[in-house]
């Protein structure tokens, strides 16, 4: 039992209440959305410890034991998350700080970012698949405001295709929970991997099990992300940088978790229509990416193929791949929050997010141009930074499961990816420039050190990468052995 699991649930959710309070008290709404990821974050790091001395730690809600009641877990995956979630929404707010607006301050950003958070977290830690769906509706209720937050014509359109189709899917996921519940009597999900495992994973849990994949797939922009360039792209810059780097990545999650945990005695088939699905999600991204000329679009594209390369890793249910897919994953939040706010600042300073009607920009700016490239690089996997190090393990494990198409295709797309990323700095960075400090739209006052904070990460996941593998590989023993999750969970059951 320890009660530190419930803190980074607990303490977004108190704190965001007392903000709906204090509405007009922007500076302490301010000091405390940033003091609560800060405690977060120190949680998150207490645990990564505790769990590499003990082992997987578990809270039973109200003292009733799972599976009887609701169970929270904290294994290494699930908190190396937590504490990426915490370094994100840090620096995401201390960005708003400088951009966001007054009109938008005023109209709850704080506590509905500390409550998409508490949703974001809930969904990593909880150990019941029904509270998983409570804590995806809490993270999407508080999406769903964020994306019209300002009320834009452009956020109000997109709005409606986004709350529509997670309507859908939120949908599917009941379905899909009450048919597990019906066939299995339990809603634990290491209950329900014991359960699958004495009954066998026929036909019909194989159905069940499509079934939330393809739930999760939409969640996670890996199935039909036709949706999810335009919401991604109407948001303010800092939004915009938590839904690419967050909402997407939950989804990623479950599909980790459920399909390691309960449903992985079918790799044969489950397993490789992920890796299909995963191989279709990078081709069209990268095709996307290439083909447009606006810096939104573009990232927002590279969004679904960084989904692809992570679950194309799992796909290959290897000990080589399922480590990649686990360093990409963190890699892939952190770059794409960089690059989403570096976007953001660019379009901030010209006006446009046309890449035609850029140039020049690093003469009056080159931290900003700099910092660019670096996030450029290493998204494109780039030795030594931290894209380098999952590219290269999620390659050797497709390639040991047999999957060398799978591996071919991610190196291809890897290299649409850095022709993307790379047309957006020469066109924007390179060349002669007319911009002036008196006739940009914008200053970077306020913006300059959140940017350099998470350069600065995804220089350390890269150069560090020793440092931290250790508490991947931690990671990766549980997904690879479903057994340490459940005596955890059911020791006192078993």
């Amino acid at each position: 039992m320890n009660n530190t699991i419930v803190l980074p649930i607990v303490i977004p959710i108190i704190a965001g209440m007392v903000m709906v309070i204090c509405k007009n008290m922007i500076k302490l709404q301010r000091y405390l959305s940033i003091a609560v990821t800060l405690l977060i974050g120190a949680a998150a790091a207490f645990l990564l410890e505790q769990i590499k001395r003990e082992g997987v730690q578990t809270l039973y809600l109200g003292g009733w034991e799972a599976p009887f009641g609701i169970t929270l877990v904290a294994d290494m995956f699930a908190v190396l998350l937590v504490l990426t979630t915490a370094l994100i929404t840090f620096c995401c707010l201390c960005y708003a700080f400088s951009s966001i607006g007054a009109d938008r301050e005023q109209h709850y950003f704080y506590p509905l970012t500390l409550f998409l958070m508490a949703g974001v977290n809930g969904s990593f830690l909880t150990g019941d698949i029904f509270n998983l769906f409570v804590f995806f509706e809490v993270m999407l209720v508080a999406s769903y405001v964020l994306i019209t937050l300002g009320g834009t014509k452009m956020q109000l359109r997109e709005s409606v295709k986004y709350i529509l189709i997670n309507m859908i899917s939120s949908s599917l996921f009941l379905i899909a929970i009450a048919f597990l519940y019906a066939m299995l009597g339990t809603l634990n999900m290491a209950h329900l991997s014991v359960r699958v495992a004495q009954a066998g994973q026929g036909g019909l849990m194989t159905a069940v099990a499509f079934l939330f994949l393809i739930v999760f797939s939409i969640k996670a922009g890996l199935f039909l992300f036709f949706w999810l360039p335009g919401p991604y792209s109407a948001p303010p810059t800092a939004i915009a940088a938590l839904f690419a780097s967050l909402l997407t990545k939950v989804g990623v999650y479950g599909i980790i978790r459920l399909f390691s945990l309960v449903f992985y005695h079918e790799p044969n088939v489950t397993h490789l229509f992920i890796g299909i699905l995963a191989a279709v999600s990078m081709v069209l991204g990268a095709m996307g990416a290439v083909a447009y000329w606006d810096i939104r679009r573009i990232l927002t594209y590279n969004v679904v193929v960084g989904v692809g390369f992570i679950l194309a890793g799992f796909a290959s249910f290897t000990l080589e791949g399922m480590r990649g897919a686990v360093y990409y994953l963190l890699h892939d939040m952190n770059v794409k929050a960089l690059l989403f706010l570096l976007g953001g600042t660019i379009i901030h300073l010209t006006g446009t997010d046309k890449l035609k009607e850029m140039s020049g920009l690093i003469r009056l700016h080159p931290q900003l141009g700099w910092m660019f490239f670096l996030a450029a690089l290493a998204l494109s996997g780039i030795p030594p930074l931290s894209g380098f190090i999952g590219k290269l393990f999620v390659t050797t494990g497709t390639f040991q499961a047999g999957y060398f198409w799978l591996g071919g295709i991610g190196l291809f797309t890897g290299l649409l990816v850095l022709y993307s990323v790379m047309k957006i700095f020469m066109q924007v960075f390179w060349g002669y420039t007319n911009y002036t400090a008196e006739t940009e739209k914008g200053t970077t006052k306020g913006l300059l050190w959140p940017l350099g904070i998470l350069t600065a990460v995804v220089l350390f996941l890269g150069l560090g990468a020793e440092a931290l593998s250790e508490y991947v590989d931690l990671a990766v023993a549980v997904l690879s052995d479903p057994r340490l999750y459940v005596d955890a969970v059911l020791s006192s059951n078993l």
